[in-house]
């Protein structure tokens, strides 16, 4: 079953147990605008509470993920002076919801991902990309700093030194030397993307996503905890798990060497 809302900026598709949320203004590289913004904080909230959705996918339309904050394209244009406030107004809610989704989140990186498009990416669970995409952190080449969450993900992603100097150089990384690094899980073809980024956001939903929100927690855990308090949380979280029908299905299909059929709890 696919269900589709469209509203220009934002494009939203509902496939099966997948959602597909497109950036959709090709013709401005799908920049971040206050349109674009209002619209993918919307979806990404409606994604929250829709128990259906077992996996969000996050992609842009045209040669482009998403460019990052649209620019004032004119000498006698500028940002508000506020900037901060429109930093948390504009990608806080954005980042943070993302990020508290208990659901997979995939970024299908079809083209560029720069500046706060970069950042974006960068928050997802897993990032794969197509051979056409390419990454820039992107602030410094226009004197400023990395926003949008970029300094907490990309650390954690790619280690400090090669964060930092991703970060001091806003230089361009073409998909697959982003594979190497760690920022991209796995890169495909251009002309197969959407059918790769499909399966791989298919999979996903159909796994056991309950236990797959407890090892997000897990995972998070980790950078602040120490091993006593992690191994703690483990045999916390691994008790409610074994008490879950997932559980009991992946272990009767473990014995009747089938493929199991999760349902999420």
């Amino acid at each position: 079953m696919s269900t589709t809302r469209d509203d220009a900026a934002v494009l939203t598709r509902c496939i099966d147990s997948v959602t597909v949320i497109t950036l959709n203004r090709p013709e401005r590289l799908n920049v971040i605008d206050d349109v674009l913004a209002k619209r993918l904080r919307t979806e990404v909230a409606r994604v929250g509470e829709d128990r259906s959705c077992r996996c969000l996918v996050i992609t842009g339309s045209g040669r482009a993920f998403c460019a990052g904050q649209a620019l004032p394209a004119r000498e006698e244009e500028a940002l508000p002076e506020d900037v901060a406030g429109l930093i948390r107004e504009r990608y806080l809610p954005i980042i943070m919801g993302l990020y508290r989704l208990t659901i997979p989140v995939l970024a299908a990186v079809n083209g560029l991902a720069t500046g706060a498009g970069f950042s974006l990416a960068l928050a997802a669970d897993i990032r794969i990309a197509s051979e056409a995409a390419w990454f820039s952190c992107g602030f410094s080449k226009i004197g400023l700093v990395p926003d949008a969450g970029a300094t907490y993900f990309l650390p954690r992603l790619v280690g400090i030194s090669q964060a930092t100097r991703l970060a001091f150089s806003g230089e361009r990384v073409a998909a697959l030397s982003a594979q190497q690094m760690g920022l991209v899980a796995s890169v495909h073809p251009a002309e197969d993307f959407e059918v790769a980024y499909l399966a791989v956001a298919d999979e996903l939903a159909h796994g056991p996503t309950a236990a797959l929100a407890r090892t997000k927690q897990a995972l998070r855990a980790s950078f602040h905890a120490s091993l006593d308090q992690q191994l703690e949380l483990e045999a916390q979280l691994q008790q409610a798990s074994s008490l879950t029908s997932d559980f009991r299905e992946g272990l009767r299909a473990f014995r009747e060497r089938r493929p199991p059929n999760f349902r999420g709890h």
